[in-house]
């Protein structure tokens, strides 16, 4: 683990002062190996799954696990999407002049050494890789052991397209060991040489990360994600966005585990709602007027209102009106994603100024929840602390900065 880390950190200072160019040829190139070892990747992928099916993991595991070839190509062509997006490193982000003529710029630089440490999610060796290397880092990824041989062979594949590039494979590297030492080392943060650590997983090992790293962390605990249908909620959009935010993909963050419907419309707008969930084959876990619509709700309790479930169930409330909403969000929400769907501007305008979370929407879908939705390319993760970066993790917010002073001979009186 320490030569990891002094590679990383040798590889680290080449990649930030290599072009951008050379940074972008190589994103081309990482991706078109994933293309030309696809094969490889799948066959390790289909060992992984059948190791985790074996050992009776849930569906939804399975799902965030599984790759085929469609869902591999989605993979190739995020990281070389990276490669599209404008160039983090060196943007000049605030620039001044004081009254004795020196100009002051505040100019992006790289973090240096990002950690990652994920689990199930496969595409995360590439979305960090690449994003790492777009924005002048090293990576040093730790997968999980369910999809250590698909990340092995995807990480085989980064490394190719670095090298032929002419930038040091050693940019992007996977801890070759599923031993759980492994993640004290890098919690410890290898001698000095790691900068962040970025944790991807379930709440055991994000809660891990934050109460032992010694280095900076990007993370969330849970995504425990609301949707709010107003009184002056559209039906036809309701349903729409309703459905999709919490059955589009149950295992990502941005799944809606709490819907909260208005008193006000509830005579409208509950029975619709919870018919489209039962029919869409989600179990509803409802209030005593929601368990009212039909006999299949069951009840909810305390601990349904704060769990994020990543799986096909989803939790229903009544609540009297915006203050409660946002009480109950306050209360039992992950600082996550949130959601309004209403046709008021003046409530919806408070809603998005309230709520405090990561990510605030009006009229849309939680799934929305993602670095590739905001326009960022490829995401390391959603950060819902409130240091430095926020939301979606991409290659701007993997940049730190420093301050460039031009003087013609000024000395301080």
């Amino acid at each position: 683990m320490a030569a990891i880390g002094l590679s990383a950190r040798a590889a680290s200072r080449q990649v930030a002062l290599a072009p951008a160019a050379q940074r972008d040829a190589a994103l081309h190139a990482m991706a078109a190996a994933i293309g030309r070892h696809a094969a490889a990747i799948l066959d390790a992928n289909a060992r992984d799954l059948a190791d985790a099916k074996a050992a009776g993991q849930a569906p939804a595991f399975i799902d965030r696990l599984s790759l085929d070839e469609a869902r591999l190509a989605d993979v190739a062509a995020a990281v070389a999407s990276v490669a599209a997006l404008p160039d983090p490193v060196g943007r000049v982000l605030a620039q001044w002049t004081r009254p004795n003529g020196l100009r002051f710029e505040r100019v992006a630089t790289p973090l240096g050494v990002i950690a990652v440490i994920f689990e199930s999610r496969p595409n995360v060796t590439a979305d960090a890789g690449a994003l790492c290397l777009k924005s002048g880092n090293a990576a040093i990824l730790r997968a999980g052991s369910d999809s250590f041989r698909t990340s092995l062979a995807i990480t085989d594949a980064l490394r190719e397209g670095l090298s032929e590039a002419g930038l040091p494979p050693d940019a992007v590297q996977l801890v070759p060991t599923r031993d759980r030492a492994a993640v004290g080392a890098l919690l410890a943060g290898l001698d000095g040489a790691i900068d962040v650590v970025v944790p991807r997983g379930g709440r055991s090992l994000v809660a891990r990360v934050q109460a032992e790293a010694r280095v900076p962390v990007f993370a969330h605990l849970d995504g425990n994600c609301h949707v709010y249908v107003h009184a002056a909620a559209d039906l036809a959009m309701a349903r729409e966005i309703v459905l999709n935010a919490k059955l589009r993909r149950t295992g990502v963050c941005g799944a809606a585990e709490t819907l909260l419907v208005d008193r006000a419309c509830a005579d409208t707008h509950l029975h619709p709602l919870v018919a489209d969930l039962l029919a869409g084959g989600c179990a509803v876990r409802g209030d005593a007027r929601t368990q009212a619509v039909d006999p299949r709700v069951t009840p909810a309790g305390e601990a349904d209102w704060a769990t994020e479930y990543l799986d096909r169930i989803i939790a229903v409330k009544l609540v009297a009106g915006p203050e409660e909403a946002m009480e109950h969000i306050a209360r039992f929400g992950s600082h996550h994603t949130d959601a309004i769907v209403t046709e008021d501007a003046a409530v919806a305008a408070r809603f998005l100024a309230e709520v405090d979370s990561a990510i605030v929407l009006h009229n849309a879908s939680t799934q929305f929840a993602d670095g590739g939705e905001f326009g960022f390319g490829a995401e390391i993760g959603i950060a819902t602390g409130r240091m430095h970066a926020r939301g979606p993790v991409g290659v701007e917010q993997l940049c730190s900065f420093k301050y460039r002073v031009h003087g013609n001979g000024q000395i301080r009186p």
